[in-house]
């Protein structure tokens, strides 16, 4: 059988679980408009866009030959539980042989999960299945690690596309890895030839530093938010996302480390007192939690069609007064384009940086 997965941001974690574990492994094409057109096509009109794009991805996976496709279900209020039996039948209905098993979390049927495991292993033993999810576990910890230091550093390099360059060739060599070690060296070096770049820091604490959250699949997959991180980075602003795959992994798989994240939740409290589905909560504390830290903006990407954040998205107004906060909202779809998203940064910007220096405009009077 050749197994394959939907693409977010990396592939590298999916890949190397599953060829650890001795399974022909078909790396999936990163989303482009190809991709979006089939997804829209054969999608229900008002189905959220993540639906969309990782339905176009699965059909472009049949195309290249994968038999059997692996994705995460969900539950809850939110329709993306729902995203792996409507791909299975939109795909019986166009008529593609493929087969899309469904990872639930274990405390929602654990038969079916124990099912799902025996697929995913083979004949491996339990040590090597362990050990290879281990593997992809560490991986995604070091590669955010390096993202995130990329985030902070890239807009002061002086060759910004030459650090987004380099983030690709990084991201390669995580294939390549075969032990633990193998992701220290690799992280090691990574950092190094990071640092090894010309940056330019004068001016450094005036710079913007701005959050970009939302809902999990549009604020990652950079092909449907027009690369908004690596954009706002060339503008020489930092950044800062709500989410990354290793935080995803430590909040919903790994119970001892779930408290480590609840006090975002906390601080959505106020404007949400509950649970909605998707990432709705966690965006109004992740926009609490920037200002807190002195963030200048936030960034609030919502999927045409995610009804939790179509939620989160109208109560915006009140947390940017209530905060002195500002942000800015903006819609994914197959639409979205490239220079209207650049556009409406830009403006946003402005308004940022005015807002920071009525702040320090304060600030000098009250010093004086």
């Amino acid at each position: 059988m050749k197994i394959s997965f939907p693409y977010m941001e990396s592939p590298v974690v999916y890949y190397k679980i599953f060829e650890m574990l001795g399974h022909e492994v078909v790396i999936p094409p990163r989303p482009t408009q190809k991709t979006f057109k089939l997804g829209v096509k054969y999608s229900p009109e008002f189905s959220c866009f993540p639906l969309k794009v990782t339905l176009g991805n699965m059909i472009e996976l049949h195309e290249m030959g994968v038999d059997t496709i692996f994705i995460s279900g969900g539950y809850g209020p939110c329709r993306a539980g729902y995203y792996g039996p409507i791909q299975q039948q939109i795909l019986n209905y166009i008529g593609l042989d493929v087969d899309v098993i469904i990872f639930e979390q274990v405390q929602d049927d654990w038969r079916d999960f124990l099912n799902n495991v025996r697929v995913l292993k083979q004949d491996a033993s339990i040590y090597r299945l362990l050990r290879s999810v281990y593997t992809g576990y560490k991986i995604s910890v070091s590669m955010d690690s390096i993202l995130k230091l990329i985030h902070r550093m890239r807009p002061y390099a002086r060759d910004k596309r030459r650090i987004s360059e380099l983030w690709k060739e990084i991201q390669q060599e995580y294939f390549y890895v075969k032990k633990i070690r193998d992701i220290k060296q690799i992280e090691s070096r990574a950092r190094r030839r990071i640092k090894a770049q010309e940056y330019d820091f004068a001016g450094e604490n005036k710079r913007l530093r701005i959050g970009i959250v939302g809902e999990i699949y549009v604020v990652m997959e950079g092909s449907t938010n027009n690369y908004i991180d690596e954009m706002l980075n060339e503008m020489g602003v930092e950044v800062e996302r709500s989410h990354y795959l290793s935080e995803y992994i430590e909040s919903h798989m790994i119970p001892w480390k779930k408290n480590k994240y609840k006090h975002i939740l906390d601080k959505g409290e106020k404007y949400l007192e509950i649970i909605i589905g998707g990432h709705a909560k966690q965006s109004i504390g992740h926009i609490v939690d920037y200002k807190e830290r002195s963030f200048d903006g936030v960034v609030f990407l919502k999927p045409f069609g995610c009804l939790p954040e179509i939620i989160s998205q109208s109560i915006l107004d009140r947390v940017s007064q209530d905060l002195n906060i500002p942000i800015l909202p903006l819609s994914i779809d197959e639409q979205l384009g490239r220079t209207h998203t650049q556009t409406r940064l830009e403006a946003f910007l402005d308004l940022a940086r005015g807002k920071r220096r009525k702040k320090e405009k304060r600030s000098d009077i009250k010093g004086k």
